[in-house]
């Protein structure tokens, strides 16, 4: 990976956090250093940062709770899509944090592992795509639900995707049919995160 993408993943784990008075000032220092980046992924992160600036903290946070707070299909939370509310995915918690321990990083926070601003900073640490192409099924699925309602973060999530190999699914049954697939070959060696034959949790609309 190299430096632009690893920027991008940055500004996207920024962009997907709670957006506190440290992300306002931050937004014209990610929209700078994004516009030297030539990567497609950085003129949608910039789309967004645009949008975010034209708004104060409480109408910011107020877009942020009502995108993300009050419905599944929307969730930041990348087991949920894999394993919903099963008994599974606290051992797919588990699995997040020591695949973090065995590449030096350790987890810690308020945040559960699998949070994407999370998995987002550890990959752009890290220098691997590896988490992100095993879950890329749910960031399209994440991706096509925010632009099907015209929302903003859609622009983040286009960017994250336009970072993986590959042209992303234009509709919902293209990437349930990128799911069924299973992991792509760059990360058929992260064989504890395969839970994607679980269509329910990927298709249906858990509220």
């Amino acid at each position: 990976m190299n430096d632009e993408i690893a920027l991008v993943y940055r500004a996207a784990a920024a962009c997907l956090a709670y957006p506190d008075a440290e992300f306002d000032a931050d937004i014209p220092l990610f929209d700078s250093a994004l516009a030297r980046v030539r990567h497609p992924g950085a003129r949608l992160l910039r789309e967004f940062l645009s949008t975010a600036a034209e708004l104060d903290l409480d109408r910011r946070a107020t877009a942020y709770v009502d995108t993300f707070d009050f419905t599944n299909r929307h969730s930041l939370y990348l087991t949920w899509w894999t394993d919903g509310d099963t008994r599974n995915r606290g051992a797919a918690l588990v699995r997040f944090k020591d695949y973090y321990r065995a590449r030096g990083f350790d987890f810690g926070g308020d945040e559960l592992p699998d949070f994407l601003p999370a998995v987002l900073e550890f990959s752009a640490l890290a220098r691997t795509t590896a988490l992100l192409l095993e879950h890329r099924p749910a960031l399209e699925l994440l991706r096509i639900a925010l632009r099907d309602k015209d929302n903003a973060y859609a622009a983040v999530l286009a960017g994250i995707c336009a970072t993986l190999p590959g042209p992303s699914p234009r509709d919902r049954a293209a990437a349930r049919a990128m799911a069924r697939g299973g992991p792509p070959r760059e990360s058929v060696g992260l064989e504890p995160y395969g839970h994607l034959a679980m269509l329910p949790l990927l298709t249906g609309d858990r509220r």
